[in-house]
């Protein structure tokens, strides 16, 4: 006689009840090529991933079995570099689809709780000055500390069809406005925008702007395109350069501005579930940001061990929604004597 069979847990059907931890796959007893090719990074880089996140993907749950920190960050970055829940990612590690779904929601969470400690301006003089030293070395432009630009990463349209995350190209869309060093690092990133809104509004109401106002724009300033407006903390490009001196300050911001351009693509090709390949990101607005936000912070731990943030090659589809803007034209009168005084001093 048939039996009739509940629908049961996966890992419960392979695994069984027991207050232990699922140990299911050993970085021991694999190779680096392996790691790399299958979960994008390698085996120190995931071995201190653990001892980072260890305790935060350790805590009690009301799940009789828990998850190991190390499968759960293997399941996390099998996502993170593939865009996918292949089944192959889960039976790698030995977990089901469904647990895959709640390993990258902890790791995801983790990481986010932990952004300030990699993604932020230095502090101390000395780090200013090597942003300075840094960005003058690339194409001469003095006083720079940052690199700042937007870009979109397609989610799936949110519940109550919000015309808020419809970009330009009808397209739903999280605008991520992001700050970069001239090494790639990223010093600032609020990946939270609703896509309709324009680069120019975005940084208007970011905290950036806010921090730029009252802490960091005495000594220095950000790059930003023509969708921004002129400010005293931000150097934009020229409308319709007429002197040689013009000119040379346009290459000279095109040239240095440039880096955050590579750090998007770089960004796109190591974490190809923001590339677009695999769809969009099929989550909350709230958070498809929080996943942006680790991507974010994995990228500047993967520079601090080393991992070049050129060496990648540029893959996939890029989704991004190129914006159309109109060169924004600032009336801010001080912000113009400076960029004319910048002219004059470094680039007549």
């Amino acid at each position: 006689m048939a039996v009739p069979i509940a629908v049961l847990d996966c890992d419960l059907l392979l695994y069984g009840r027991g207050h232990r931890t699922l140990d299911r796959f050993k970085l021991e007893d694999v190779t680096d090529e392996y790691l790399v090719s299958t979960y994008g990074f390698p085996r120190q880089f995931i071995y201190y991933l653990v001892d980072l996140l260890g305790a935060s993907l350790s805590r009690p749950t009301q799940r009789s079995r828990a998850i190991s920190p190390e499968t759960q960050i293997l399941a996390a970055l099998g996502f993170y570099t593939s865009g996918s829940f292949q089944t192959r990612m889960g039976d790698a590690i030995g977990i089901s689809q469904a647990s895959m779904s709640r390993c990258v929601a902890n790791v995801t969470e983790a990481l986010v709780e932990r952004a300030s400690q990699f993604i932020h301006f230095p502090e101390d003089e000395a780090g200013v000055q090597s942003l300075k030293d840094d960005f003058y070395g690339l194409a001469g432009m003095p006083g720079v500390l940052g690199v700042v630009d937007c870009t979109h990463v397609a989610i799936k349209a949110p519940n109550a069809e919000d015309l808020s995350y419809v970009n330009r190209k009808g397209l739903h869309s999280l605008n991520c406005l992001m700050v970069c060093d001239a090494r790639g690092v990223l010093l600032s990133a609020e990946t939270h925008w609703p896509g309709s809104l324009p680069d120019c509004t975005v940084l208007q109401q970011a905290a950036l702007t806010s921090q730029f106002e009252t802490e960091l724009h005495k000594d220095g300033w950000l790059l930003g395109d023509s969708s921004f407006l002129l400010q005293t903390w931000l150097m934009t490009p020229l409308h319709i350069p007429e002197t040689p001196a013009e000119y040379r300050y346009n290459m000279a911001h095109s040239a240095t501005h440039n880096v955050i351009e590579r750090t998007f693509r770089t960004i796109r090709s190591r974490f190809r579930c923001l590339d677009g390949s695999k769809g969009t990101l099929q989550y909350s607005p709230e958070k498809s940001s929080h996943i942006i936000l680790a991507c974010c912070v994995l990228h500047n731990i993967s520079l601090e061990h080393g991992l070049d943030v050129w060496s990648s090659p540029a893959t996939g589809h890029m989704e991004q929604p190129e914006e159309e803007y109109e060169q924004m034209e600032s009336m801010d009168s001080e912000a113009c004597r400076i960029r004319q005084e910048l002219l004059l001093t470094h680039f007549s």
